[in-house]
């Protein structure tokens, strides 16, 4: 096939001005270069589009493939992941992963939790907060997490994210609200085991591919994977698949039943959290999980599983032509 890809290059953004912490869900060059040759390995002809105003040039120019292998996250508001997907579908060209509602929906987590609780799929109480006040007026119990409601790849999420004191509360919501200009999510803190279970494929044919447990080593901070753990796993985070049994069936139907009441397609991860009584809750949706191979936690799974890196990729292209071939 003839495949269009498209993505948000971390360099470009810096190379205008962007602070690190603004690009940390952009792909750097080592990744971009990893999936088209794992396209290219897989006997595509692969086209670099780049970002969403690159693609609109192109589209207008009259440009077309047969398919956009797509990763590109957007630059601003709730539906930036949209923006691709809907450009692509306005002139009818087909694409990987998931549909503009959905890019959109699952950005916000508060909207998704609304959503997946209305499937009644377990998740924590929350509340948005858009003001010291509102952070003040929370009723929710302590202890509490706080994190900005449209962000990946943990931004905005340090060791003052887990509150234990209504202060602290105000103080990381005031600090959170004047960095990422969004509401913050607060919701109920979850006190057991971390999990990110990795989906293949769309509605009644998705797979959970593998169940990868997080596990704070020493010097981690606490109780949380922060964004400082996240990028410095290599030290601070053990990283295991969970072994078939009853926990990891538990928390692998409460991924799946979110990813399909959500109407997630193609490939992507969902978080999961055991509460203080060891029962499994669905935390977020990542509907455009990472692809850098060695680092992001779908490749570290499907290496672990026995999938090679460009397996995977044809994996994903595959569900999405089966998907769009049967529509």
């Amino acid at each position: 096939m003839r495949i269009g890809f498209t993505y948000d290059l971390k360099d470009d953004y810096l190379a205008l001005g962007f602070a690190e912490h603004e690009v940390a869900e952009f792909d750097s060059v080592k990744t971009i270069d990893a999936i088209a040759g794992a396209l290219a390995e897989l006997g595509h002809e692969v086209e670099r589009v780049g970002h969403v105003r690159a693609l609109a040039a192109r589209l207008v120019a009259g440009w077309t493939c047969d398919l956009v292998f797509n990763i590109a996250e957007g630059v601003a508001g709730f539906g930036r992941e949209s923006q691709v997907p809907a450009l692509l579908e306005a002139y009818e060209i087909p694409y990987t992963f998931s549909d503009p509602l959905v890019c959109a929906l699952t950005l916000h987590k508060g909207m998704a939790k609304h959503v997946a609780r209305g499937c009644g799929v377990p998740t924590p109480k929350f509340e948005l907060v858009t003001s010291a006040a509102e952070a003040a007026a929370v009723s929710l119990p302590l202890p509490l997490f706080a994190k900005p409601v449209a962000e990946g790849s943990s931004k905005g999420v340090t060791a003052k994210s887990l509150v234990r004191s209504k202060e602290s509360l105000i103080e990381v919501c005031a600090e959170l609200l004047e960095r990422y200009r969004q509401p913050v999510i607060v919701e109920e803190y979850l006190s057991g085991r971390e999990f990110t279970v990795g989906i293949l494929g769309t509605g009644d044919s998705a797979a959970a591919l593998g169940t990868l447990e997080v596990v704070l080593l020493e010097g981690a901070d606490e109780g949380v994977y922060s964004y400082r753990n996240k990028t410095q796993w290599e030290s601070i985070v053990k990283y295991g698949l969970l072994p078939p049994g009853p926990l990891r069936a538990e928390v692998e139907h409460v991924a799946l039943a979110t990813w399909r009441c959500l109407g997630c397609r193609d490939a992507g991860r969902v978080d999961v959290r055991l509460d203080g009584s060891g029962r499994a809750q669905m935390l977020e949706v990542n509907p455009l999980a990472g692809l850098a191979p060695g680092y992001s936690d779908l490749p570290n799974m499907a290496e672990m599983a026995g999938m090679s890196y460009t397996a995977l990729i044809g994996k994903i292209v595959e569900c999405a032509s089966v998907r769009i071939d049967a529509t």
